[in-house]
């Protein structure tokens, strides 16, 4: 075997960021010769971008040992570093605990201002952010960003700028926050930073955007990252990421099919990696886009695979439960979610879930708490799609508490948020409520304008759990038959009911087979059924036959 040219061919394949190659050269070449530390070390990044997570720790370990015999401790220390953060992203804090101890040691006689010092302040960071201690979070990261401008450590200042970022936005330091996050996201689209660094912030700021519900900065991200990831085409760890962010962004734009493609295509990727977190939010995703098409048994096959990678399935699953009728189970989920949740933007994307389940128990007290609460937050944080959410919840007690006019104008404001900022469903959604607000202000013109659009949105993202309410809504607030139909949708029920296809129902009343469908799908809509067989049990149970 030839090791040198298996060499060769491994640091050539690094340079063109051919992952996969590079690692089979490596592999090939350390069968007939050892690999120096500067190899082992190349070797590692790309197990870690293959998603070979213990194989990158592995060959990480030797090019510590391989450093520290060489007389270069430092940089013995920065793989070290490596392992021990990959394996705290992970959750393993205790093995992440003892890398950093070695580590530490390892640095016991080099100065203190060198750039492996600064790399072992960031897990402290990292870790006072998880449990929520900000202050702490973000004088560690300070102190780190420090060093690396000091010694001109591109990765340290840029992992330390943002982590700093997160930490005062997640203070509610907004604007403190976000310049930093934007800061350290130049230095990534500049090139200048290792795959390992650029990767995790590239994911770790659209998480940061997502949880302030940002959607600008989350889509401009996410669309750098795919091309980031797409000249790369051999790497999975963040691919899959990529994927379910990207998933995210198009169902909020109303692309919901490429969306759940998207999802599916990251729950893939993701059973080649190791990423718990992360394959989590891939599968709630994929939930959360069949629970809005009305699709009920793949959203709880998903949503249990979400829970088994780690991923609190909720709020979804209690949204799930509603949707299902089953509204004791909604009850139940919600307060338990909320009650154990303790961090202002975590509790901000479970209000308003329970805003809707508790109008739909009837308990307004407890809806206008978490609206409250929802809007102090949002006082705080204050980005466009959280103060639709917050306008939305709050339209929504207004109206329930009898209050019409008031409602109104926090649903409008709501709405002209949510089209803004392309969002087609929430859109549509509050549009339903102003349709509820404007009938009971005895304006039924703007409440059959406004009940119209909202279908037209619906029946476009095939939203049918939204249909079947709207259905139920026109049919309660309608002065005409119960059922609604005219006397053309009444033939069409009758013969669907008997079993024909659409096909056959044109060919017996002679129309073209495409206003068939449309009446069919009016006839969905005024029943407020989901399919041909529960149409047909409608008939039926009402005599229409």
């Amino acid at each position: 075997m030839d090791g040198a040219g298996e060499l060769a061919r491994g640091r050539e394949a690094g340079r063109r960021l051919a992952w996969a190659d590079a690692y089979a050269a490596f592999s090939l070449a350390q069968q007939s010769s050892l690999l120096a530390a500067a190899d082992l070390e190349l070797m590692a990044t790309a197990a870690y971008l293959l998603g070979r997570l213990e194989d990158c720790h592995k060959a990480m370990q030797r090019a510590s040992r391989a450093y520290f015999e060489s007389g270069d401790p430092r940089r013995a220390a920065r793989c070290l570093f490596w392992v021990a953060f990959t394996l705290l992203l992970q959750g393993d804090v205790a093995q992440a605990g003892g890398w950093l101890a070695r580590a530490s040691r390892l640095l016991e006689h080099e100065r203190p201002e060198c750039a492996e010092h600064g790399f072992l302040l960031l897990p402290e960071a990292l870790q006072a952010l998880m449990t929520g201690d900000h202050a702490k979070a973000s004088a560690a990261a300070a102190r780190a960003a420090e060093i690396g401008a000091r010694v001109g450590d591109a990765d340290l200042l840029a992992l330390a700028l943002h982590f700093h970022g997160r930490a005062l936005v997640a203070d509610g330091r907004m604007a403190e926050g976000l310049a930093l996050l934007d800061e350290a996201m130049v230095a990534v689209v500049a090139g200048e930073l290792s795959p390992y660094v650029a990767g995790n912030i590239y994911c770790s700021m659209i998480d940061a955007c997502q949880e302030i519900s940002d959607l600008r900065r989350a889509g401009e991200w996410t669309t750098a990252l795919t091309r980031w990831c797409g000249e790369q085409p051999d790497m999975i760890t963040f691919t899959g990421q990529c994927l379910a962010h990207r998933a995210e962004i198009m169902q909020l734009r109303g692309a919901w099919p490429e969306a759940i493609e998207e999802a599916k295509r990251a729950c893939t990727r993701f059973a080649h990696a190791a990423d718990q977190y992360a394959a989590g939010a891939a599968f709630y995703r994929q939930a959360e886009l069949h629970r809005a098409r009305g699709e009920f048994a793949a959203a709880t096959d998903a949503y249990q695979q979400a829970s088994q990678w780690g991923r609190e399935p909720q709020p979804g699953l209690a949204l799930l439960r509603l949707a299902q009728g089953r509204t004791e189970a909604a009850d139940a989920a919600i307060r338990r979610v909320v009650a154990e949740t303790a961090g202002s933007l975590m509790r901000a994307k479970l209000l308003p879930a329970q805003v809707e389940i508790m109008l739909a128990i009837g308990d307004i007290e407890a809806a206008r708490h978490a609206a409250n609460e929802l809007a102090e937050i949002v006082g705080s944080f204050h980005t466009p799609a959280l103060r639709a959410v917050a306008l939305h919840c709050r339209g929504a007690v207004l109206l329930a508490e009898g209050d019409a006019g008031a409602a109104l104008a926090s649903l409008r404001g709501a709405w002209q948020l949510w089209h803004e900022l392309d969002v087609p469903h929430e859109a549509a959604r509050v549009r339903v409520l102003v349709g509820l607000a404007c009938l009971a202000l005895g304006d039924e013109d703007a409440a059959a304008m406004e009940f119209s659009a909202a279908r037209t949105v619906f029946m476009r993202l095939g939203a049918a759990p939204d249909l079947t309410v709207l259905g139920r809504l026109s049919k309660e607030n309608s002065g005409t038959p119960a059922h609604g139909l005219t006397v053309r949708e009444l033939q069409v029920l009758r013969l669907l009911a008997t079993g024909r296809t659409n096909h056959a129902i044109a060919a017996d009343l002679s129309l073209a087979e495409k206003t068939v469908e449309r009446h069919v799908s009016n006839i969905f809509i005024k029943l407020g059924v989901p399919s041909r067989a529960a149409a047909t049990a409608y008939a039926y149970q009402h005599q229409l036959m």
